[in-house]
């Protein structure tokens, strides 16, 4: 009987025990596993870009001491200007006072470099152009620094258009050994004027310039959030206003020769914060 109930109390307990590791394995598996690590993707490259993951408990990041936002999923994107030295860190700080930081290598490009035997045009802009000017570049300065908050940061970015790549992003010339200011973007050329374009990824529409800019013509400015947009330039027209919301794909405007322009094409140039970035580093090579 003694025997009896001793090997009933030893099930009783092996039972508990039992019970005991399935709760906790149970609750093992519904606690969120905090991560001390950047989860890090992108083309780390001059003129290239990074989307990645904060570290768990990030309250603030920065990429060379430049704040860089991120959304409550954690998630962030994040660029290299064309010019951009060999290393750059990125840098949390969390919640309970603790950091991170990871030292990021970035490639560095080799650009067309054209060397041109004449010296540069001597002086600069006069005062009648820049009274023309300073309120363009008032405009576009302004239309950057809106936070829409738009989501295309987020997505593969598609080819606005599809053509002959007639400029290269980054390439140059040198005068006699002083160099030229580079290609800010990427133009394309097609059929001629009046071909339609499309949203390369989601945005806002920051900027749709109806009377011609001096450089850039009828100029349509794009936000992706996260301090990431898109300028169009030289279009012979505009389809969408200012305040429009736009998806990956919508046709938003026509192709032209507008402002400071040889010929009909689309110069597409991208930014990150203040960093000008190569627009075919986010969507490939064209197909």
């Amino acid at each position: 009987m003694i025997c009896h109930f001793r090997a009933s109390a030893a099930l009783a307990i092996a039972v508990l025990g039992f019970m005991a590791l399935i709760r906790a394995a149970s609750a093992s598996a519904d606690t969120p596993v905090s991560s001390s690590e950047f989860a890090v993707s992108g083309d780390l490259q001059q003129g290239g870009w990074i989307r990645g993951v904060v570290p768990a408990g990030t309250v603030s990041l920065a990429l060379d001491g430049k704040p860089v936002a991120f959304a409550p999923d954690g998630r962030f994107f994040s660029a290299f200007d064309r010019d951009a030295g060999p290393r750059a860190v990125l840098a949390a700080k969390r919640l309970d006072g603790s950091s991170a930081a990871r030292t990021l290598a970035v490639a560095p490009r080799g650009w067309k470099i054209e060397h041109i035997n004449a010296a540069r045009r001597p002086g600069g802009p006069t005062e009648a152009f820049m009274a023309l000017r300073r309120p363009e570049l008032a405009r576009i300065n302004a239309a950057r620094a809106k936070d829409t908050g738009a989501s295309g940061w987020r997505q593969a970015f598609i080819w606005p258009v599809k053509g002959r790549i007639s400029g290269m992003f980054g390439s140059q010339r040198v005068y006699r050994g002083e160099p030229g200011a580079y290609h800010s973007g990427l133009d394309i050329a097609t059929g001629g004027s009046g071909t339609p374009f499309v949203a390369p990824a989601d945005g806002t529409v920051i900027l749709a310039a109806k009377e011609p800019f001096t450089l850039e013509g009828h100029l349509l400015m794009i936000d992706h959030g996260m301090g990431l947009s898109s300028a169009f330039l030289h279009c012979s027209a505009l389809l969408v206003e200012e305040g429009d919301k736009v998806k990956q794909g919508q046709l938003i405007g026509r192709i032209g020769a507008t402002g400071r322009a040889t010929g009909p094409h689309l110069h597409w140039g991208m930014k990150w914060q203040d960093a000008r970035i190569d627009p075919i580093l986010l969507t490939g090579p064209m197909k």
